[in-house]
């Protein structure tokens, strides 16, 4: 696909203090001096529950009690609405926090001071899924990534799902953040990565991720989001799911793949004819899509009367499905994520569908989600 630039544009703080000190004489960092970032009319509280134009400060009085204002787990807030949707991104991780249609949740949400449960509406980069023991070579050199799924002796999800992403710009409809990704032990290679989520009343929520080499030298590279999807229901059992692949990769009991994608036909991974999803236990890679004239690939969760419709463009050549079997009874089952994913599990040791950026290139991916309620 051609590539595209990313945006570079850098902008710091003005009346950043050279020693900045509360009142009680605690030493912290004004993240927050000085910010503009305007605010979206349907969100007047601004990003953390009072305008940020005031000229406060975190660490200052509030005016109740002398208590100091907190900041959310998951940092600044931005809501965008189009139609009837709306939305919340979090500074952390640029993640989708929240997705609404007519007051109806779209997916499994959670609190601004709860941190994303079974890491869900995350963005995940440089790589999605799992690397095996987080032991890769590339280009001559052999890395060693953190283990971030201990139990399992994996490295999981990528570097910036956990990382503070900078407002770029911020619309009524549409926010558009930033994280420059720095070199690091494991992963020797500099990223300048922008997320932008984008509302409209006939399309519904289009996510659009942007990766580009700023180090001098190749960088594998791989992304995927995960949103679980809910169409309204108490779980998801009673749903129907329609899902375009016509294979699925097996993987073992640490979720690497054991062997080459197989054909779905006849057997329980066969979703291309929607069908309830029953007790069927997915967690599961998926490709071979289907896709239409635009070039999506499309997969759908509905009941009687609400259809949510999830798409993946050009590029993310994988799905992974996963029914929340093994999660905690408030979350077991109650919502499906459909991941999509540029490349499949462990894909920075066997290469397969794995994007090598040249220095100074670009390459760009969108999804969205659309509803349909009768």
């Amino acid at each position: 696909m051609p590539q595209r630039q990313a945006v570079t544009t850098r902008r710091n703080p003005p009346g950043w203090p050279s020693s900045p000190r509360c009142a009680s004489g605690e030493v912290i960092v004004h993240l927050l001096a000085g910010l503009t970032v305007p605010r979206s009319p349907s969100s007047p509280a601004g990003i953390y529950g009072r305008p940020v134009s005031d000229g406060r400060r975190p660490c200052e009085q509030d005016g109740t009690m002398g208590k100091p204002t907190s900041i959310p787990l998951t940092g600044a807030q931005y809501e965008i609405s189009a139609g009837g949707y709306r939305a919340i991104i979090t500074e952390l991780g640029a993640g989708l926090r929240q997705l609404i249609y007519r007051e109806q949740p779209v997916i499994s949400d959670y609190g601004p001071d709860e941190l994303p449960p079974a890491a869900a509406g995350q963005l995940l980069a440089p790589w999605p899924n799992r690397v095996d023991g987080g032991r890769y070579s590339f280009a001559g050199m052999d890395c060693q990534l953190d283990l971030s799924e201990p139990a399992q002796g994996n490295a999981i999800h990528g570097l910036t799902r956990w990382a503070g992403w900078q407002a770029e710009r911020r619309d009524a409809d549409r926010v558009l953040l930033r994280h420059v990704l720095h070199g690091r032990s494991g992963y020797p290679f500099c990223l300048d990565l922008t997320a932008e989520y984008l509302l409209s009343a006939g399309e519904g929520l289009r996510v659009t991720i942007t990766a580009r080499n700023a180090g001098s030298r190749p960088a594998p590279y791989g992304t995927g989001s995960h949103p679980y999807l809910t169409a309204g229901t108490p779980g998801i059992d009673e749903c129907e799911l329609e899902l375009p692949a016509s294979r699925w990769l097996p993987a073992g009991p640490r979720g690497i793949p054991v062997t080459a994608p197989q054909d779905v036909a006849s057997t329980q991974y066969d979703f291309r004819a929607a069908r309830a999803i029953g007790s069927a236990r997915l967690d599961h890679a998926f490709t071979g899509l289907a896709r239409d004239a635009g070039g999506r690939a499309w997969a759908r969760l509905s009941t009687d009367g609400r259809q949510v419709s999830f798409w993946a463009g050009q590029g993310y050549l994988w799905l992974q499905v996963f029914t929340g079997d093994p999660l905690d009874p408030p979350h077991r089952r109650r919502a499906l994520a459909v991941e999509p994913m540029t490349c499949p599990p462990n894909a920075f040791v066997t290469g397969q569908d794995l994007i090598t950026l040249d220095p100074g290139s670009s390459t760009q991916h969108a999804w969205g989600i659309q509803v349909h309620q009768s």
